[in-house]
């Protein structure tokens, strides 16, 4: 006779990582807190246990889930014994660690979701210090987790080629973009733009002033335009990351000044209204984990131009131009299509829209649901064939 399989493992007490959000809130920080919402959905109450660094300002109020604030700041040297410290009086069956390093301890299994592995692709941009940091790092979290996540197929290859890292270790769950980003009104928009002195028709980009987002390019592109006779502005919002200097030299050397204008640290609503008042969004980054304003772009109905590298190409679809990130040249012709052709910029707005349709974030939360589940179910189920 066959045996009978096992009743599925409860899951028990759940733990989430937040505390990046009270020293970055974009990005991951993002990712951490709409996968946290999602998840009170979907797990009986009390089984999440949200951790905050003390100093959160805004924590999330969620009914069902239990949250709790640490003293171990992230990325902090001694970071894998503190936390475990601090979260094991919690009784935790599992950790979600949401910026890929988890604790050495204190919870009985470990999730790790890698976003990307920048430094390793770009080592030459961060200081020998954070250089050992990292890898160091990076090769303990994905040897000490139980299961990986990756924002891509993209980063799912680079774990294989730069760690040898299996690809069935490895579950590429897509993030999505709120749904607070969509079309609005015209009059709506206009209103929002002439708060900064601007008019919708320009090129926009989105993310944070670094190397790797290849802004040189960008600029480059915009100075060919204009020597072409397609005079617009260039919108770069976001924040200054790190090495952003030569951006701003680029600049006054292309004689852009009148053309370019930096918005740093805008507001949502300011966000919505930039991608809504875009003719595009160029996006030529050399390396992106994932690309979310690519699709927040599409929701909003703004047509894009990504580079077609890492996991653009994932994000994009059919529904915007990719280019080479390394041509100036190839970036401002397909710029220029977009700027000159009303019918391409109407059929990617429209495959756009189907495009960011198929990525949400209840889809990305019982994806990672399911991850939890495995995890817990495959250690019960080999404790269970040892017996």
């Amino acid at each position: 006779m066959k045996a009978l399989s096992p009743p599925p493992a409860p899951l028990g007490r759940v733990g989430l990582d937040l505390r990046l959000h009270s020293y970055a809130p974009g990005g991951i920080s993002r990712y951490a807190r709409r996968l946290a919402e999602q998840l009170t959905q979907l797990l009986p109450p009390d089984t999440l246990h949200l951790s905050y660094h003390r100093q959160e300002r805004t924590p999330l109020a969620l009914a069902g889930a239990r949250a709790h604030r640490l003293w171990t700041p992230p990325h902090h040297q001694l970071e894998r014994w503190t936390l475990g410290a601090e979260i094991y009086p919690q009784k935790l069956n599992l950790f979600h660690s949401t910026d890929f390093i988890p604790p050495a301890w204190g919870a009985r299994h470990s999730v790790i979701t890698v976003h990307d592995l920048t430094f390793l692709h770009y080592p030459q941009y961060l200081t020998a210090e954070s250089r050992r940091y990292y890898n160091k790092q990076i090769a303990w979290a994905v040897a000490r987790a139980d299961a990986i996540i990756a924002d891509s197929h993209a980063t799912q290859c680079d774990l294989e080629q730069l760690l040898d890292v299996p690809a069935a270790r490895v579950t590429v769950i897509h993030l999505a973009a709120e749904r607070v980003f969509r079309p609005w009104p015209p009059t709506e928009v206009k209103l929002a733009l002439a708060r900064h002195g601007l008019e919708p028709g320009y090129l926009l980009f989105v993310g944070t002033w670094e190397p790797r987002k290849n802004l040189p390019a960008l600029l480059q592109a915009l100075a060919l335009l204009h020597a072409g006779g397609d005079s617009c502005r260039l919108i770069i919002a976001g924040r200054p990351g790190w090495l952003y200097a030569e951006i701003f030299a680029l600049v006054e050397q292309l004689g852009l000044e009148q053309w370019v204008h930096f918005l740093a640290d805008v507001s949502l609503s300011d966000l919505i209204a930039l991608y809504n008042g875009a003719a595009l969004l160029a996006l030529p980054s050399f390396y992106e984990g994932f690309g979310l304003p690519a699709l927040e772009a599409m929701q909003c109905g703004t047509p894009t131009v990504v580079a077609d590298r890492a996991s653009l190409p994932e994000v994009v679809g059919e529904a915007g131009l990719l280019i080479d990130p390394e041509s100036p040249e190839t970036l401002a012709a397909a710029c220029r299509r977009l700027l000159r052709d009303k019918g391409l910029r109407a059929r990617l707005r429209e495959d756009g829209f189907r495009q960011a349709a198929q990525f949400t974030w209840e889809a990305t939360a019982r994806q990672t649901l399911a991850v939890y589940e495995e995890v817990v179910s495959s250690v019960s189920s080999n404790v269970a064939n040892r017996v």
